[in-house]
C-alpha cells in the first residue's frame, strides 16, 4: 500500500488545474472563429466543436507537462495514460505517490457555447481512485473561477463560497438537466411536470458543473440531473461539498455517472423523497 505521506497534494495538482483552466478559457474565448466546425456525437442534437478539442489538448497538454504519467480521462478525448506508460493504466510509482486520474470536459455545456449563450465552462478535476482532490470550474461568461480541494475549502476566485439560507422545499430554487436522447428527455420532462408545483421555481442552464458550482454559491438551492458523465460533476461536486452542499445520487445513495444530486443539507432528502414519489418509487 502506498504511505498516507505520498498521497498528492491537493493544493500542487489545484495549481495545475487553474494553469489547464486558464489555457482552455483562451483558446475557446479569445480564439473562438466566426464560424464554428462541428458534428453531431451520441445525437443529432449532442454536439462537439473544433474548439471541445482544441481546448482538451490544451488541457492534456499542461497536465501532462507537469505529470506526464498521470491519467486523463476527457469527453472528447476518452482515457490517456502518461507519455512513460504508453497505457490508460497507470501503477503508483513509489517516488510519485499513487497515480492520479484528471477527468476533463473542455466546454461543458457546448450548445450554449455554440449559440453564444451564457452557462459553459471548463471544468478540471483531479484524484486517486474515486476520491477528487482537487477541482476547478472556469466560468468565461462571467470572469468566475470556481475552485476547491478536498478539505481546503472552496471559493469562487478570492471569495469563501457559502450555500444560501435555509429553505423549504415550496420555496426552494432547483436546477436540473435534459438528455440529448429524445425518449429520455421527454420521461424527464414528465418527471418535472410533476416536480414543478413542489418547489418555488425550476432553472436550467445547461451545464451541469455551473449548476453544482450555483448551488455552492446560493444562486440555487439544489440540483439533479440524470445521465451526467464523471467529468460532468467531479470538480462542481467538490466544490459544492467543500461548501456544505450533501452530493449523491438522485436515490440517495453515493454519487455516480447517471445520477447526480446536490442541495442544501436542509433539503436534501426531502428533494430524494419527492422525487421517488415523482417517478412512482414510493
Amino acid at each position: 500500500m502506498t504511505s498516507e505521506s505520498a498521497t498528492p497534494d491537493p493544493e500542487a495538482l489545484l495549481r495545475i488545474a487553474l494553469e489547464a483552466a486558464e489555457a482552455a478559457v483562451r483558446i475557446i474565448v479569445d480564439e473562438r472563429p466566426e464560424v464554428l466546425q462541428m458534428e453531431s456525437k451520441s445525437t443529432p442534437t449532442d454536439l462537439v466543436t473544433e474548439m471541445d478539442r482544441r481546448a482538451e489538448v490544451a488541457i492534456r497538454a499542461v497536465i501532462h507537462s507537469h505529470r506526464p504519467r498521470d491519467v486523463i480521462v476527457g469527453e472528447e478525448g476518452g482515457e490517456e495514460g502518461g507519455e512513460a506508460s504508453g497505457s490508460p493504466t497507470v501503477t503508483d510509482d513509489p517516488a510519485d505517490g499513487p497515480a492520479v486520474t484528471w477527468w476533463v470536459d473542455p466546454i461543458d455545456g457546448t450548445t450554449n457555447y455554440v449559440y453564444d449563450h451564457p452557462g459553459y465552462a471548463v471544468s478540471i478535476a483531479a484524484g486517486v481512485g474515486d476520491t477528487v482532490l482537487a477541482g476547478v470550474v472556469a466560468d468565461p461568461t462571467h470572469d468566475r473561477t470556481y475552485r476547491a480541494t478536498l478539505g481546503g475549502g472552496a471559493f469562487c476566485d478570492d471569495t469563501p463560497l457559502r450555500l444560501g439560507a435555509s429553505r423549504s422545499l415550496g420555496h426552494a430554487l432547483v436546477a436540473t438537466g435534459f438528455s440529448y436522447d429524445a425518449a429520455t428527455r421527454r420521461s424527464q420532462a414528465e418527471l418535472l411536470s410533476r416536480v414543478i408545483a413542489e418547489v418555488r421555481d425550476i432553472r436550467r442552464v445547461g451545464a451541469a458543473a455551473l449548476d453544482l458550482c450555483a448551488v455552492a454559491s446560493g444562486r440555487v438551492d439544489a440540483f439533479f440531473e440524470a445521465g451526467l458523465s464523471i467529468w460532468d460533476y467531479a470538480a462542481g461536486a467538490l466544490i459544492a461539498t467543500e461548501a456544505g452542499a450533501v452530493v449523491s445520487s438522485i436515490d440517495g445513495g453515493d454519487v455516480r455517472p447517471g445520477s447526480v444530486l446536490c442541495a442544501h443539507p436542509d433539503l436534501s432528502e426531502t428533494l430524494i423523497e419527492t422525487l421517488a414519489r415523482a417517478a412512482g418509487n414510493t
